[in-house]
Order: structure tokens, then sequence, then C-alpha cells
């Protein structure tokens, strides 16, 4: 058995994200994963890897994709100025849950916002993802706020 890494993401690791992130309930009525992949996941990916305020992981094992994350470090100047480390589109593969790898995952997102001089790590999940929400709450996190979206 290999060993688990987790490592920013390059293009050819964006079918398995794209596939992880289409295969959940919530997911797969709004992801395509179908190959080729839509061109509009390539172009976010570009932006993505561009941006020094992005950082989209990935955790492999023998060089399978078995997990991913994003991290948005956003400047605010609330709470002082503070840096806060979004966390967004948490998956590990299907076949590898109840591994802790998702936990694994969280930490070692939380240790980068740590030495990015984050004050702050806020994520959002889904009212429906009651499975997510103990694991939040099991990691430390507090449901401290409601949060709103408004789709454009």
């Amino acid at each position: 058995m290999s060993e688990v890494q987790i490592r920013r993401a390059e293009e050819p690791d964006l079918p398995a994200i794209v596939a992880m992130l289409a295969d959940d309930p919530l997911g797969s009525s709004r992801e395509d994963a179908s190959e080729p992949l839509a061109k509009a996941y390539r172009d976010a990916f570009a932006a993505i890897d561009a941006d020094p305020n992005q950082f989209l992981a990935v955790m492999t094992e023998g060089g399978s994709v078995i997990g991913t994350l994003q991290i948005s470090f956003l400047a605010g100047l609330s709470l002082q100025g503070a840096l806060r480390g979004q966390i967004e589109a948490v998956r590990v593969a299907a076949d590898r849950r109840g591994e802790r790898l998702g936990q694994r995952l969280i930490q070692w997102a939380v240790e980068q916002c740590r030495e990015r001089g984050c004050k702050i790590v806020q994520l959002t999940t889904n009212k429906s993802r009651q499975d997510a929400h103990r694991f939040y709450d099991r990691l430390g996190f507090k449901a401290s706020h409601i949060g709103y979206k408004l789709e454009l």
C-alpha cells in the first residue's frame, strides 16, 4: 500500500476531481463528469491555478486521486483585518469513505490556513448533508452562522 499524499491539483487530475464532485445526490444533478470534460471546468481550473489566493488540493495514493478540496484565502477588514481560509468542495472517493481520509484532508487544510496567517477557517455545507454536519462538529467547527446563496 502506498502512502497517502496531499498536493496542489494539476490539470490531469481534473476528471477525477469532477467525478468526485458529481458522485453524490447533490452533485449528480449539477455536475457533468462525462469525457471530454466541459470547457468550463478547464477554464475554472486555469483561473484557480493562476490565482495565488486559491489552492485546489488533491489527496492521492499510488497515483490515484482519492480526495479533493479547495481553499480560498480571503482578505477582509473585519476581525481587525484578519485573513480567512474558506474551505470548499470537500470530497473523498466513495470507495474510500470511512477511512478518516476526510479528517486528514481537513486537518491538512486548517494547517495550510494557519501557515498562511489566517485567523479563522470557515466553510459551508448544504443543510441536507447531515453526515457532513456531524463530521465538521467532530472536527471542532461551530455552526455559528446561517449562510445564504443567490443563484444567478
